[in-house]
């Protein structure tokens, strides 16, 4: 065997095979920042630059400047990959071009902003993968990254500065960093940098003092940056010291572990661990060495270890449970592994003798820690931690069989005629046919444990003695010297019954755990299937029932917080006022209660809180026919776990529900304060207009001449026309919500439809030049042309709407690339580049001050409702030759008509 020494200095395998991956891959760095603006960009060139003068093929993969004049002058002098351009829904987008750089094969990439989406039909999702590609292409990468954007801290961004960040990347991209530099500004550097305007321009950078740039953000933000910085250093030295065999600990930062036993004092402990932790602000584990004692272990110890490692994980330790027969080399290995720096213990209880004979854990570990700080703790329970359990458990049955002892008594018989026969035979000397019996003792302590190989080891001295020592068919001993071998092999026996049965014992435990793991993982990929709430309940409650052979109840809370039974196996409907009242105390108080708890212990069933982190999420109640106790401590140990994973994935979907809810909410209120603004301000101005005109005839007619009548009567007509537009919207948005459009299609004249959508907005369009292009070749599409006709009213009055008086409107039609398009261009302002595709939602209006006439913002949305309707697509974009906007409608061939077609119809009429 290998020296224990000697294996210390051996390098961990694993830490191997993580850095023989590496081979032949890229080295990241990463410039982590906790905010935009703290230099980031500036410092990834900056030190680009000097590895570019040591003669490093550098190039600039993508870098964005923000328009900053000494980012800009850093970029000079290094080689520009030319960006890839992307047209997307009318929007001209440049992105990374990943095939140029790949072939280039340069030494170094400089890549910005890692978390940036792609933007749609690029290879990869996100810039990351990018990355990640040409790490695997064995290039080397430096990249920029904001604090905010790790997905694992998200929600802790979130909660700091109230703003939720949607471009996340996964915590591995920056596990995986060879290197991260924090470019660190104080928050009151950075906030001066804001107000230069060298961050954003000044009326953004105003807004962002007020919000999201508050000393205090940036405070939290610096910190979280600075912390997960040190997680990934502390990583890198604990894989550097097991590559080179380097056993530790090395106190660059603190490690706290607490050792869990089923000793009353363990709570304590682990309490004291907690303090200790939260006073060095480090992480700590809780460890258990399950060794052959385990086994020999009562089930009510049993169920304390289980507790304690409850009570540990709550507290929010890391749990480890390590098999092995050596407690205190386990502990000092482990500990060495993972630079622990703090091992806390419990004073033994045991008397002097007991250590003397057994040894004591405490006194070794002192022994062997070396450099390890070690805390040994008062071995009294005080306070509560003496306290029973509180679910009363049964101790797990076990009853005589008697089918082992049979099965042993025959194995020592045909050992006993198997040694007859060797002697007859081969007349060997007794000795020899004693390894016969031996064969026999070994197969009862596999096949049947410690009691049938023990009563075979009796039985098999016996006969060796009766049938095989002088004198022969009696129990006595004439040489003294097969009394000694009579002694050895009995001792021999024994030993190897009590070897080969904890073995035996070790492989049942195992095998066991096995198929609990198994169940346990089949079950958690199962909920992890689950969509619904109550898809969610009865697989639980059937997974339960099954595992644990009891009956399930599941309950949770309504609307108004009263208890109801969701789900059960077998199925459930009603629970008495005894239970009914055990539940609702179980979940009133996280605790549990009912049937063998130590609250309400007279009741049918066991109800337990189904908790998480954020507290209890429902009760679960089991019952059996069998008096007593429900669970032995491993049950009740399974039933927790299985539990945990039920209340894990209940709060997932009631956090689901919750999320779309919400949404639904928002979008509900933002639609009815959309409605809101265009009926009190939309639909009431003409309405004034009309009430305004009615008035003055009827008040002072006599008064006005025919041209002032003519036009209050025209002024009537314009604004009930308007009005009529507006209600329409209004009517046509009901019908494409509710899904009552039918379109009623048929092969139609595009010119017919433009000349009826000409007419009708013919007073629209009174102000501005219109300018017609149809191609001649311009075939006829099967379309609705009462709703084609809607389309291009609606957009014609948009285009007259944001484009100055006497400015050209065109629309133009033809027929390009299998497809027939029309596009109607102003010579307007144009449409924001942030807003060219939501000009499309319902009720939002590009503002444009006073200037713009008032709409209810749902023209474009019917538009894209009923193009889409038709089978065709709509996009907006800008004019490149001058300002103004482009809306284009594409139809695909197959709803064009063939000429050949149209002629024969023709030709059969």
């Amino acid at each position: 065997m290998s020296d224990p020494a000697d294996r210390d200095q051996r390098p961990d395998p694993e830490a191997l095979l993580a850095a023989a991956a590496k081979e032949g891959r890229g080295r990241l760095k990463i410039f982590l920042g906790a905010a935009p603006g703290v230099g980031k960009t500036y410092e990834m060139l900056k030190t680009a630059q000097k590895r570019h003068q040591e003669g490093i093929d550098v190039v600039v993969g993508i870098v964005e400047t923000h328009g900053r004049s000494e980012t800009a002058a850093l970029v000079e002098g290094l080689e520009l990959i030319p960006r890839r351009a992307v047209d997307y829904r009318g929007r001209h987008l440049e992105e990374m071009d990943l095939d140029t750089i790949l072939k280039r094969r340069p030494k170094l990439v400089l890549v910005d902003e890692l978390a940036h989406t792609n933007a749609p039909g690029s290879r990869h999702a996100k810039r990351y993968q990018d990355v990640e590609e040409l790490l695997s292409a064995g290039l080397d990468v430096y990249t920029t990254l904001n604090i905010q954007h790790v997905e694992s801290l998200n929600d802790v961004v979130a909660q700091i500065t109230r703003i939720r960040v949607r471009e996340t990347l996964p915590d591995s991209v920056l596990d995986k960093a060879d290197e991260i530099e924090v470019i660190d500004l104080t928050p009151e550097d950075l906030m001066e940098r804001l107000r230069e305007g060298k961050v954003y321009v000044r009326d953004q950078a105003h807004r962002a003092l007020k919000h999201y740039f508050s000393p205090g953000n940036l405070t939290a933000l610096r910190e979280l940056a600075l912390r997960r910085t040190a997680q990934r250093v502390d990583d890198q030295m604990l894989s550097y010291m097991r590559e080179h065999a380097i056993s530790g600990p090395w106190a660059a930062g603190e490690r706290i572990m607490v050792c869990i036993s089923e000793a009353a004092n363990t709570p304590g402990l682990i309490r004291y661990a907690r303090r200790v932790a939260d006073r060095l602000r480090t992480t700590w584990t809780a460890i258990y060495i399950e060794g052959p004692r385990f086994a020999r272990l009562t089930e009510a110890a049993r169920g304390r270890v289980a507790d304690h490692m409850r009570l540990a994980e709550k507290l929010g330790a890391d749990l480890v449970t390590i098999p092995g027969r050596q407690v205190v080399d386990q502990l000092i290995d482990y500990a060495q592994a993972n630079n622990i720096t703090q091992i806390i213990i419990g004073k033994s209880d045991r008397s002097r003798w007991f250590e003397i004979l057994h040894g004591s854990v405490v006194h070794d570990l002192v022994r062997k820690a070396g450099s390890i700080s070690i805390h040994v703790m008062a071995g009294e329970p005080i306070g509560d931690e003496a306290r029973t359990e509180e679910v009363a458990t049964k101790p797990a049955s076990r009853t005589f069989d008697a089918t082992g002892y049979w099965r042993a008594a025959l194995a020592v018989a045909a050992a006993l005629g198997a040694g007859q026969g060797i002697d007859e035979i081969l007349l060997l000397p007794p000795p020899n046919i004693s390894l016969v019996f031996l064969t026999a003792v070994l197969f009862s302590a596999v096949t049947s444990g410690l009691g049938p190989s023990l009563f075979a080891s009796l039985l098999s001295v016996l006969a060796y003695n009766f049938f095989f020592l002088p004198p022969l068919y009696t129990f006595t001993i004439a040489d003294p010297a097969n009394v000694l071998a009579l002694v050895a092999f009995m001792i021999v026996a024994v030993i190897a019954s009590n070897l080969a049965s904890r073995t035996r014992d070790q492989a049942i435990t195992a095998a066991r755990r096995a198929n609990t793991t198994a169940e346990l993982y089949a079950f958690s990929r199962k909920l992890a299937g689950t969509a619904t709430l109550d898809d969610v309940l009865w697989a639980t409650a059937y997974q339960i029932a099954v595992m644990l052979k009891v009956r399930v109840v599941m309950l949770l809370p309504d609307g108004e917080g009263r208890l109801d039974v969701r789900a059960g196996y077998p199925p459930e409907d009603a629970l008495d006022e005894a239970d009914l009242a055990a539940a609702r105390w179980s979940w009133d108080r996280n605790h549990p209660a009912g049937r063998g708890s130590d609250t309400l212990p007279g009741g049918k069933r066991l109800f337990l809180p189904l908790r998480t982190g954020r507290g209890a999420v429902g009760v679960i109640g089991i019952d059996k026919d069998a008096p007593g106790a429900l669970l032995t401590p491993d049950e009740r140990r399974l039933l927790d776990a299985l539990a945990d994973q039920a209340a894990v994935a209940i709060e997932r979907t009631k956090l689901a529900e919750d999320i779309d809810e919400a949404r639904l909410l928002a979008e509900t209120e933002r639609l009815r304060s959309a409605l809101l603004t265009s009926i009190s301000h939309d639909l009431r101005t003409p309405l004034a207009s009309i009430i305004g005109a009615i008035t003055s005839l009827r008040s002072y007619g006599d008064r006005y001449g025919i041209e002032a009548r003519d036009e209050l009567m025209a002024t009537v007509q314009d604004e009930a026309e308007r009005l009529n537009r507006f209600v329409g919207n209004l009517l046509d948005m009901t019908r494409l919500e509710s899904g009552a459009l039918e379109p009623k299609r048929d092969y139609v004249d595009m010119s017919e439809i433009v000349g009826t959508a000409l007419d009708r907005t013919s007073k629209i369009m009174n102000a501005h030049r219109v300018e017609i292009d149809l191609a001649v070749d311009l075939p006829m599409v099967k379309l609705d042309a009462v709703l084609m006709e809607q389309v291009l009213v609606n957009l014609l009055d948009n285009a007259a709407k944001y484009a100055p008086a006497g400015t050209l409107i065109r629309l133009e039609a033809r027929e390009a690339d299998d497809q027939v398009v029309l596009e109607i261009t102003d010579e307007g302002p144009g449409i924001p580049a942030d807003a060219l595709e939501r000009v499309f939602d319902k009720f939002y209006r590009v503002r444009q001050g006073d200037r713009q006439r008032a709409g209810t913002g749902l023209g474009l949305a019917i538009c894209r409702g009923f193009v889409e309707a038709l089978g065709g697509r709509i996009a907006a974009g800008n004019r490149t030759d001058r300002s103004g906007a482009i809306l284009r409608i594409t139809f695909p061939a197959a709803l064009a008509a063939q000429a050949s077609l149209l002629v024969g119809a023709d030709h059969e009429v």
